[in-house]
């Protein structure tokens, strides 16, 4: 097998903090040889990926486009609910799929291909105009969100196979960095575009997107992987019996998914903390545009940080980012209660979005690495889909909740709730034993 590139090789040594890029863990010796190598591929994918979730956003890109078109605003309350439970649902019915693939990149490159497809779908709807297809951008959200569901199964798959322990949590944080770099860059394209975009604005962002799947399906693609086992294959069925029984057994794993459940409380707070903000800016591009900037900078100065703690221990990442929510959560609801000229414009919102954001990526990097390190090759892609299968029922059950909480007790209010489901995270998080 060739030898990496010497400059590559020291640059991933860099990156990582390693002296020896050999030292592998839990991969084989094939796939120690090519970590520096399949390193870049997969930072280099997560650079297109979350460029494309950024200029495709169901919170900010795509409610613009029902808008423009004149859609009913119903369908605006459906778009994040299809778009992040739509990712999650179906996950645990393909991981039997998944298992029967030797090479499982191969469906990574087929969910990015189909997001790819799904992006140019709504960039012809955007140039189409007109409010009766408005059911048609849904479709196509169905479209982009399965796939996203089957990209992002087999990319923890992927992840787990080519990349050693204690180096999982250094690739996602760098990853988080550059792709916050690509966040900048969206949110100065959206300020660029001014106060109402039109429809071929929108469509030439959501073209950039598509593009941005397809380095995501390019790099995937070029990943070298070796093949792995394809013993244990299940049909939907049997996943669910299998999954249910792992929950019953495995006291970790479960415990695990109890504390990503109240951690979701720090992605259902930033919509809530942007909307009080933008009750002070109005509904104007410029105030979103600069709380999208604001993201991509949180995002490029936190991801390395959580990332190096994630592989000293994931666990106590996860326990400290529920601290961070419970603080930022308060000093949401703080903020709008306090009087005062200054509280009446969206930069102090902003400052506490963009602390919500770094947490938020600790949220996301721990509970990411403690469910990789947790499995084996042999269970990791039904642990991921089983896991995920889980959040997305409670995203739909407990999103309708809390959207009727704060219809009644209004955002500030929800963010006191969020910040006392936070506080139960800290506990449940301190309470799992240790995975790296």
């Amino acid at each position: 097998m060739a030898q990496p590139d010497v400059s590559q090789t020291q640059l991933y040594e860099w990156l990582t903090g390693d002296d020896d890029s050999r030292m592998c863990d839990d991969i084989p010796d094939d796939a120690c040889q090519e970590q520096p190598h399949n390193f870049f591929l997969h930072l280099f994918a997560s650079l297109g990926n979350k460029l494309a979730d950024e200029l495709s956003s169901a919170r900010l890109v795509l409610p613009w486009l029902l808008g423009i078109i004149g859609a009913p605003v119903w369908m605006v309350g459906l778009l994040v609910p299809i778009r992040e439970a739509g990712a999650l649902l179906p996950q645990l019915f393909v991981a039997g799929f998944i298992r029967l693939k030797p090479q499982r990149k191969w469906v990574w490159v087929a969910g990015a291909v189909l997001q790819a497809m799904a992006a140019i779908a709504l960039a012809l709807l955007a140039l189409m105009g007109s409010g009766a297809i408005g059911s048609l951008v849904l479709a196509a959200l169905v479209m982009l969100s399965l796939a996203r569901g089957l990209s992002s199964i087999a990319t923890k798959d992927v992840l787990g196979k080519t990349i050693a322990k204690r180096r999982r949590g250094t690739l996602m944080g760098w990853s988080g960095s550059v792709a916050g770099g690509s966040t900048l860059v969206a949110g100065g394209v959206l300020m660029w575009f001014g106060d109402r975009p039109g429809n071929l604005a929108l469509a030439i962002l959501l073209g950039v997107a598509a593009a941005g799947w397809l380095l995501n399906a390019l790099c995937a693609a070029r990943i070298k992987e070796v093949p792995g086992a394809v013993e244990g294959g299940e049909n939907a069925w049997d996943s669910i019996k299998l999954g249910l029984s792992l929950l019953r057994e495995d006291r970790t794993f479960l415990h695990f998914n109890v504390a990503r459940a109240l951690l979701l409380s720090s992605a259902l707070a930033l919509p809530y903390l942007a909307l009080l903000g933008q009750q002070q800016s109005g509904t104007e591009l410029g105030g979103l545009g600069i709380l999208v900037v604001v993201s991509g900078l949180a995002a490029m100065v936190a991801s390395p940080i959580w990332g190096k703690r994630a592989d000293q221990s994931s666990r106590r990442v996860m326990r400290d980012a529920a601290v961070g929510t419970v603080l930022c959560c308060l000093l949401g609801a703080a903020l709008a209660w306090l009087p005062g000229d200054w509280t009446q414009s969206v930069l102090p919102y902003a400052a506490i979005y963009a602390l919500l954001v770094i947490v938020h990526h600790g949220v996301r990097l721990g509970r990411k690495t403690y469910l990789v390190d947790i499995a084996s090759q042999d269970n990791r892609a039904l642990y991921v889909a089983l896991s995920n299968t889980l959040t997305g029922v409670l995203m739909l059950v407990v999103g309708g909740i809390i959207g009727a909480l704060a219809q009644w007790l209004g955002s500030a209010m929800l963010l006191v709730v969020l910040a006392l489901t936070a506080a139960g995270a800290v506990f449940s998080a301190q309470r799992l034993p240790e995975a790296e």
